[in-house]
């Protein structure tokens, strides 16, 4: 881990702006497209670029806008990574994005989140606020090679519980789905299930397959060999060197998916899940899941 002063940190314009807090990630998942060279990382993935200046920058950032908008995290590296518990600049943006009325959008795979259901529910309350969580694998064991540093899917499904519990609306990543992995009709009726008890308002799939590229791939290809040996090269061997690898099951998941979502009006459209989470009307009313 190591500090740095950064001069911005809001992306974006019009009505959504993103940010980063930390640089690099200390979850471990295997497939992690965050890791691949068109990022330019100088440094070690796992030696986590800190912005410790985010929360004093987003101040200034947020005063200077004419007008509230939602505010994204989590995108490139999760918020809650590990040295957040300690170092709380994921809760002081928070604070900051209370403080001046606007919105927040809100991506992860940690537990840690819960931490901060209060700042969570007070936005909500004054503005919006989406939280967004990523499932891929149901299976405790399968979870723990391909997610390994982080709490598993069943602990996330508690998560989005308790979020919605507070009327905060949640929208599920239903990716990415590792062909020949975890690509099972079991698997992904598990996971749709659980969103589907879990009350969450969006669940997004990207066609039931992953990405890799250069510096992914590797590091993809090397957890490959040490927990599914022969399987990098039925990758190979089937996809070569493609950006996008669809499951071969992809048609069949894809209709269970759809008929899930639609059976219990869950958005299932990308394009329409990220509307809604980039929206903050002018008026917003909490959701009321009761």
């Amino acid at each position: 881990m190591h500090f740095v002063n950064v001069k911005t940190i809001l992306s974006g314009s019009g009505g959504y702006s993103g940010m980063n807090i930390y640089r690099g990630c200390t979850h471990g998942c295997i497939y992690c497209d965050s890791r691949s060279k068109c990022y330019q990382f100088t440094h070690p993935f796992e030696d986590i670029e800190v912005k410790q200046n985010a929360p004093e920058l987003l101040e200034k950032a947020l005063r200077s806008k004419r007008k509230r908008c939602m505010i994204g995290t989590g995108a490139m590296s999760d918020p809650y990574m590990h040295c957040e518990e300690r170092l709380q600049l994921t809760r002081k943006c928070l604070e900051v994005i209370l403080r001046n009325g606007f919105g927040a959008a809100v991506q992860t795979k940690s537990d840690l989140i819960l931490r901060d259901i209060d700042l969570l529910e007070q936005i909500n309350k004054t503005a919006k606020c989406v939280v967004q969580i990523t499932l891929t694998t149901y299976d405790d064991a399968l979870c723990k090679i391909l997610e390994p540093n982080v709490c598993n899917t069943k602990r996330r499904i508690e998560v989005l519980k308790t979020i919605q519990e507070r009327g905060i609306p949640t929208i599920v990543w239903l990716t990415p789905i590792l062909p020949f992995i975890n690509d099972t009709k079991e698997n992904i009726t598990a996971i749709l299930n659980e969103c589907v008890g879990a009350g969450v308002m969006g669940i997004i799939d990207f066609g039931m397959g992953l990405t890799l590229r250069e510096g992914d791939r590797e590091y993809y290809y090397a957890a490959l060999d040490r927990h599914f040996p022969g399987m990098k090269e039925k990758y190979i061997s089937r996809y070569g060197n493609a950006y996008v690898l669809t499951s071969p099951q992809a048609d069949e998941l894809t209709t269970i998916f759809h008929r899930i979502c639609r059976e219990n009006g869950i958005m299932s459209d990308p394009d329409e899940c990220f509307s809604y989470m980039r929206k903050l009307p002018e008026k917003y009313e909490q959701l009321s899941f009761f």
